[in-house]
């Protein structure tokens, strides 16, 4: 069951979210109604998840007798043990988290402005350093790479976003968690307990 209080809805926070992530996990079924998911690379542009491959392959098969997908993004920002909350039981071990989760429909992209203005995402995202010649299907070079390489874009019936970072926490609780992590101070722990004070209603 999916806890409310962990639920996001802005969509202007999940758009930012998925800007600042380059993969994501795409679910398809097969012929054989067997699922898959396969890990890859995307971009989120104008509301629609994009990812790029050959176009031969299991995944491309399952798109061919399927257009129905599922494609999820997440990112774990701190485990949080159980021995912070509780000296014995191990129930309260947890991690927190930004998930979001789309479902919908495959389309392939075969109009190549469109493919050279998503590469060009891509390239903004992977590469943002730059260190190419601009995607231009005018350009020979592209316009022959541009037909080679497929381009899927997800069109979603729904979106959905959990970001759990204790919001169902008593207000004491949270601040001795967030003291705990600062003290530790591993990896993301600063960033993680920032976010607990900004989703936290006693912070607002």
């Amino acid at each position: 069951m999916r806890r409310k209080e962990f639920t996001v809805t802005e969509e202007e926070e999940i758009s930012r979210f998925l800007q600042g992530m380059s993969f994501g996990f795409l679910g398809t079924v097969g012929p054989d109604g067997r699922p898959r998911v396969t890990p890859l690379n995307f971009v989120y542009v104008d509301g629609y998840f994009y990812f790029h491959g050959s176009y031969a392959g299991e995944k491309m098969k399952h798109l061919q007798g399927s257009d129905v997908v599922s494609f999820t993004v997440a990112d774990e920002y701190a485990l949080i043990p159980s021995y912070f909350s509780d000296p014995e039981m191990a129930c309260p071990a947890t991690s927190y988290f930004k998930s979001v989760t789309a479902s919908g429909r495959a389309e392939a992209v075969r109009d190549l402005e469109e493919k050279a203005r998503i590469f060009t995402s891509f390239m903004s995202k992977l590469q943002p350093e730059g260190g190419y010649a601009p995607i231009d299907p005018q350009d020979d070079r592209y316009r022959v790479a541009l037909k080679a390489v497929s381009l899927t874009r997800i069109v979603p019936d729904s979106i959905t976003a959990k970001f759990k970072f204790g919001q169902n926490l008593e207000q004491a609780d949270r601040e001795s968690l967030i003291r705990q992590l600062q003290e530790r101070g591993q990896n993301r722990d600063q960033e993680t307990a920032d976010l607990m004070r900004q989703y936290c209603p006693y912070h607002t």
